[in-house]
């Protein structure tokens, strides 16, 4: 029988440990939003672990039933599965608590060791705990060391303690090395969960499955069949109640650093020996490393940066950035940015990736799009056959998630007249169901203790080390200017510069 190093690697149970979860900010958008609606469609298809519990740690003073009461208001308003289920809300609620404190108060750790101790022993959780910053990042060291003070960092192994930190993790290079310094005083690597959301989204994880399990995909999967690659991720929205953090962080570090970078990592990646963590993120590793230094005066030749102004909607006028809350005066931070990058290894050599990513574009959508070569010889290249289009395999992320895949085909009829036409698959009509959010297969295998979908300390240092060159360029006094884009469009003119033909989506 063939071996199959993808099957051997999957494990054979997702079937996570009793444990509790300690949630710092618990008051916060992210918890209300997207933790707690997570947590309970998990406990809505019973995959949570038995006795499972959360402790909500913010410094408002609520009592435990004030905090279940705002959480299944927010799982009411923001969960994929709604209204809730009475008796299954009704079984999940009895595991939620709430401690207050600040979290630079050494006595809040006292409680919430104490209110650690009380679930352990009443609800069965063995002593596995499961912290999650969902706090500013500069909350994150005084976390992280008032944890290992009160003892609670505990082990990898059982009973276990693990960290999950949410993005941004550092603002450059050398924070994000302090950050994994800090972090490693206190937890070891294998304790600490990064969290990108967007490695949880279905079509996301179906990349490694079209590549790796489809014969006709993986052998045209290099610089001999692809021409180019393109992956964009386009907002429609503008900084909405997040403008003194964006202001601070603009395009480059909020979309390209992490979500873009790690998209680009999966699409070159070089196939694992096994589905194993470390053996995934190893080859995502190699992939950073061997992208191409785009710094200097090369970054005014391969990097676009830009900001929107007023425009309109979908019919209605809005605001330029510079008119929006929290933004500073004069501001110059980017909204929008495309680059090309090369891969400079033995599969991708020569090949562009062109990346683009911006607020208020025309619309909501991220997308892999892998353009194909033309044939070496076109038979039918004449007028009357209304041309031939290049084949583009597109792995749509959101909305709509899917796969499709344009070829040229023959229109009914006497005369020889060619046409465009798609092939496509989608999650919700191909299974009849609606995908899980992305926060709900990251939160179980953080539980579970699978980190493939999590990333490494190395990888983190190596996307910065790309993104610094960049910055470092931008602060220089001959910097590349700041193109100026309408709200409403697919960004500045200047970007079509980097590219032939920008995919219209």
């Amino acid at each position: 029988m063939q071996r199959n190093p993808f099957r051997e690697g999957m494990p054979k149970e997702r079937v996570a440990e009793p444990c509790a979860m300690v949630i710092f900010g618990a008051t916060g958008d992210l918890t209300r939003r997207k933790l707690v609606p997570a947590l309970y469609n998990i406990a809505r298809d019973r995959l949570l672990p038995p006795g499972f519990a959360v402790i909500g740690l913010a410094r408002r003073d609520l009592s435990d039933q004030t905090f279940r009461d705002d959480m299944r208001g927010a799982v009411n308003e923001f969960s994929r599965s709604r209204p809730v289920v009475p008796e299954v809300w009704d079984d999940f609620a009895r595991g939620l608590s709430y401690v207050s404190g600040d979290f630079a108060d050494a006595s809040a750790y006292t409680r919430l060791a104490e209110a650690l101790k009380r679930v352990d022993r009443e609800r069965g959780t063995r002593g596995n705990h499961l912290f999650y910053l969902a706090t500013r990042p500069e909350q994150y060291p005084e976390i992280i060391a008032r944890l290992g003070q009160a003892g609670l960092a505990g082990s990898e192994s059982a009973p276990w303690s693990r960290i999950i930190v949410e993005k941004p993790f550092g603002h450059d290079l050398e924070s994000a090395r302090e950050l994994n310094r800090q972090a490693h005083e206190v937890f070891t690597e294998k304790q600490i969960y990064r969290i990108d959301h967007y490695l949880g989204k279905e079509t996301v994880q179906n990349i490694m499955v079209m590549r790796f399990c489809n014969g006709i995909f993986e052998p045209l999967w290099n610089r001999k069949y692809i021409d180019h690659v393109q992956i964009t991720v386009g907002e429609d929205l503008g900084t909405e109640r997040r403008g003194a953090y964006y202001d601070h962080a603009g395009a480059l570090r909020d979309m390209v650093q992490n979500h873009m970078l790690q998209l680009l990592c999966l699409t070159a990646m070089e196939p694992p020996v096994v589905l194993a963590a470390d053996e995934v993120r190893n080859e995502k590793v190699k992939v950073l490393h061997a992208v191409r230094p785009i710094e200097g005066p090369d970054v005014a030749r391969e990097v676009v940066r830009a900001q929107y102004g007023p425009g309109f909607m979908g019919g209605k006028e809005v605001p330029g950035y510079l008119d929006e809350e929290e933004i500073a005066a004069g501001s110059k931070t980017e909204t929008y940015v495309a680059m090309r990058l090369y891969v400079d290894n033995w599969r991708w050599a020569g090949v562009p990736f062109y990346l683009r990513t911006g607020k208020r574009l025309r619309k909501r959508v991220t997308e892999i799009a892998i353009q194909y070569r033309a044939v070496p010889h076109q038979l039918f290249s004449g007028p009357e056959t209304g041309g031939v289009e290049p084949n583009v395999l597109a792995l749509r992320i959101q909305p709509d998630e899917g796969i499709s895949l344009k070829m040229t085909s023959k229109t009914p009829g006497a005369a020889v007249a060619l046409q465009p036409v798609v092939m496509e698959f989608r999650y919700g009509t191909s299974f009849g169901v609606e995908p899980p959010e992305a926060y709900e297969r990251l939160l179980l295998d953080c539980m579970i203790g699978d980190s493939t979908l999590f990333t490494r300390r190395d990888e983190v240092e190596a996307a910065w080390e790309f993104v610094n060159r960049i910055l470092d360029a931008w602060r220089a006094p001959d910097a590349p200017p700041l193109y100026r884009y309408e709200a409403g469009t697919w960004g500045p003119r200047e970007a079509d510069a980097l590219i032939d033909r920008w995919r219209r989506l």
